[in-house]
């Protein structure tokens, strides 16, 4: 979802995309040409991919990937919360040790500091583990247990409206949403 002045700020269901467009709240974005429709406009508009269809007995249309809004103008200015669910998505479900990419039951938060040793609880000090790298670690720092991080822990730059993995992201957004980096596993 496009604010008025085509800038990112949600990611929402095509049920409730429909439901603005209907309203005349939004318009549907053609990510190729850029133009935009009102509903009874892209109701007209041929559907490309059959599976990325909407049907009725009476209808048929193309599900929207862009809409813009035709009113709101403002960026949210939230920061992502520091919450374990907002870790595993910096981090891309890969352990920042070994680089392997695990499922969340196989991954632990660690703090980079110990806590017993007075590390915080932040973005900035924690970062996810395997099993075996957080055992190797323990509650040493990265020097006395040999490891190194692949990437240092920083505050992530996206706003929580917009927090989808890379492989949840359309190929049509990336016009107006930045790609997220990724690191493959070898890189250090």
């Amino acid at each position: 979802m496009l604010n008025r002045s085509w800038r990112p700020v949600h990611v929402t269901t095509v049920r409730r995309a429909i439901c603005m467009v209907f309203r005349d709240a939004a318009r549907v974005v053609c990510p190729e040409r850029l133009s935009t429709f009102t509903f009874s406009e892209w109701l007209g508009q041929p559907i490309v991919d059959r599976h990325l269809a909407i049907r009725s007995p009476s209808v048929q249309l193309a599900a929207p990937e862009v809409v813009l809004l035709v009113q709101y103008d403002r960026v949210p200015c939230h920061q992502a919360p520091f919450t374990r669910r907002n870790l595993f998505l910096r981090d891309d479900f890969t352990c920042q040790y070994c680089g392997r990419r695990c499922n969340t039951d196989h991954l632990s938060v660690d703090h980079v500091l110990p806590r017993s040793r007075g590390g915080s609880t932040s973005w900035e000090n924690c970062v996810l583990a395997c099993v075996g790298c957080n055992a190797r670690k323990a509650d040493r720092t990265l020097k006395e247990a040999g490891l190194h991080l692949l990437r240092p822990p920083t505050r992530p730059r996206w706003t929580p409206y917009l927090n989808l993995r890379p492989s949840q992201r359309m190929e049509s957004w990336s016009r107006f949403a930045p790609e997220h980096k990724r690191r493959s596993a070898g890189s250090s």
